[in-house]
């Protein structure tokens, strides 16, 4: 998948939970993802490679039955991150799921219950 047509992917699914950001990580360019100043995801410089949190035990899951797709990142990856391979074939439906947990475990409670909330609008 081309490059530009993942950052776009990443981007939409991240910008759609409430109140996140899109900011740069330290001195780097490349995009993280933000809720109240807090990472919950960032691409590699490369543009090849995801890190998200992840709850205890799903690093090693992911990375156990797919290598080819997920990997132990570095630096945070002893804090159960886990890295992600844009470079080939992904399941979005599966990534954007762990993407949404990733975002709440780093979001304000209140803030992770506004996805659960029906949407509005309906009557």
């Amino acid at each position: 998948m081309d490059a530009d047509v993942v950052a776009v992917r990443l981007r939409e699914i991240c910008l759609g939970f409430p109140e996140a950001v899109e900011k740069p990580f330290g001195g780097h360019t490349a995009p993280s993802y933000r809720v109240r100043d807090k990472l919950f995801a960032m691409t590699g410089e490369d543009g090849v490679s995801l890190t998200f949190k992840a709850a205890a035990g799903v690093q090693a899951a992911l990375v156990a039955e797919a290598p080819e797709r997920f990997f132990v990142p570095p630096y945070v990856g002893t804090k159960g991150w886990v890295g992600a391979r844009l470079d080939v074939d992904q399941d979005w439906v599966e990534l954007a799921e762990l993407l949404e947990d990733s975002y709440r475990l780093i979001a304000p409670k209140r803030l992770s219950a506004r996805l659960d909330a029906p949407a509005s609008g309906t009557g």
